[in-house]
C-alpha cells in the first residue's frame, strides 16, 4: 500500500466522520437553542375589495418591486 492510498483512506474517514458528527449535532441538538423566527414586514394590507377581501402588497426588498394579491380567507371580524 502506497502512502497516497493511506492518506486518501484517512481523509475519507475524516470526511465521513465529520459528516456524521454534523448530522448528529443538527438532529440531536436541544430545542432550546432554536430561536423563533420573527416575521418580516414584506406584507402589508393596503385596501379592501368589495368589503370581503384584503388587497395585500408584497415586496421583496432585494428586487425593489411590488406585487399585489387578494386575500379572501374567512375572517371573523
Amino acid at each position: 500500500m502506497y502512502k497516497s492510498d493511506y492518506y486518501r483512506a484517512v481523509l475519507l474517514g475524516v470526511v465521513i466522520g465529520m459528516g456524521f458528527l454534523s448530522l448528529f449535532y443538527v438532529f440531536l441538538s436541544p430545542e432550546e437553542n432554536v430561536k423563533p423566527v420573527e416575521p418580516k414586514g414584506n406584507f402589508e394590507v393596503v385596501d379592501r375589495y368589495q368589503d370581503r377581501c384584503d388587497v395585500v402588497r408584497w415586496t421583496n426588498n432585494h428586487l425593489g418591486e411590488y406585487k399585489y394579491f387578494l386575500d379572501c380567507s374567512d375572517k371573523q371580524n
